[in-house]
């Protein structure tokens, strides 16, 4: 395989995010205002970047990020396999103790190494990670894009970052995020390798 670098972003800021609810794969959710100017200032920092392809998820937000980047011509593609994990009965309830408790609890089981536990209606980390190898495989069967950007979600950032890396999804944590927040990866044609972790500079820009 050929060399790729990928710069992989997580969508801007919705009003779900603002108010510390869980969207997940079934809330297809807007971005507000500050996921705008996230957005503006993301594709201020890198619109000189020959971008040859863009892949998001089947979710608006991903896309409303990245639009700016669309508009200059850019091929994109939708993969659902890009898709936020599907947090079931957790998508879009308020927080409370209870809800709080549950999902501090389904962190402690993936952790542990409970990696097919999920919610009600939900998907487990397995199951996401099994999309995200089907999306991975249709990224990579493209050696004529050699640079391309990748809009997707908070939690499925995480499990990529660990296939992408080698590590087991126990580790998703050691890849924190927060809204448009890039991760840049190259490939040398055997390995994935990060070469900026959790930048946001970028965003830092006013």
């Amino acid at each position: 395989m050929t060399e790729k670098t990928l710069y992989i972003v997580r969508h801007g800021q919705t009003d779900l995010n603002k108010q510390g609810i869980v969207q997940g794969r079934g809330m297809n959710t807007d971005l507000n205002a500050e996921g705008r100017a996230q957005a503006n200032m993301f594709f201020n920092a890198y619109k000189d970047v020959a971008f040859d392809k863009i892949y998001i998820s089947d979710l608006k937000r991903t896309q409303q990020s990245i639009q700016q980047f669309i508009d200059l011509g850019i091929p994109y593609e939708k993969l659902s396999g890009l898709d936020e994990l599907a947090w079931g009965k957790l998508e879009g309830a308020r927080s409370t103790p209870e809800t709080k408790a549950a999902f501090l609890q389904m962190m402690r089981d993936w952790k542990a190494g409970m990696l097919d536990v999920k919610f009600e209606g939900g998907e487990s980390p397995n199951e996401v990670q099994a999309r995200q190898k089907e999306a991975l495989a249709t990224i990579m069967s493209h050696p004529e894009e050699k640079t391309v950007l990748v809009c997707m979600h908070g939690r499925a950032m995480r499990l990529l970052l660990c296939l992408l890396t080698e590590k087991s999804l126990i580790h998703m944590d050691e890849f924190p995020h927060q809204n448009l927040v890039l991760y840049k990866v190259t490939y040398d044609g055997s390995r994935f390798e990060i070469a900026e972790f959790n930048n946001a500079i970028h965003l830092q820009i006013h």
